[in-house]
């Protein structure tokens, strides 16, 4: 009984495999043009990766963003200026409430959140841009200590 299922089983195996080679001469390789995705036109322009920007013959300009759900399509409104202060303003409580610490190559950064303290590491030119602006106060706070502990 042994010897039958393992005849079957190398059997099965050996099959497997010759038909992995067979398949893999068939496959062709990929080809280096730029594949369009459906939803998006044509003549869109990537700004972003799975974003992209098209004006359409009115002069309306579109942003297509590429989801796990399909294309979504919002028309691209300038930011009023209300909104850019509120935007200005959680950017600089975020920063503000971010504390940096540098650990060799890389940095540490610590924020309070309603679920405890959020903790990442990231190297430093891979900062984003409110990571250095952390960076750059902790940096600015070291230099002040600096040379206030010269005098």
């Amino acid at each position: 009984m042994k010897t039958t299922f393992l005849i079957v089983l190398l059997l099965g195996g050996a099959s497997l495999v010759a038909a992995d080679d067979k398949s893999s001469d068939k496959i062709a390789s990929p080809s280096p043009a730029k594949t369009q995705v459906a939803g998006i036109p044509a003549d869109a322009v990537q700004i972003a990766p799975y974003t992209y920007r098209f004006s359409d013959a009115k002069g309306t300009v579109w942003i297509y963003r590429q989801t796990p759900f399909g294309v979504s399509r919002r028309e691209d409104v300038p930011v009023s200026p209300e909104e850019a202060k509120k935007n200005q303003e959680a950017r600089d409580r975020l920063i503000e409430a971010t504390r940096a610490v540098e650990e060799g190559e890389s940095i540490h950064f610590t924020r309070d959140s309603p679920f405890g303290p959020m903790q990442w590491t990231r190297n430093k030119a891979d900062l984003n841009e409110i990571e250095q602006a952390v960076w750059s106060r902790e940096l600015a706070k070291r230099a002040i200590t600096d040379t206030g502990s010269k005098d």
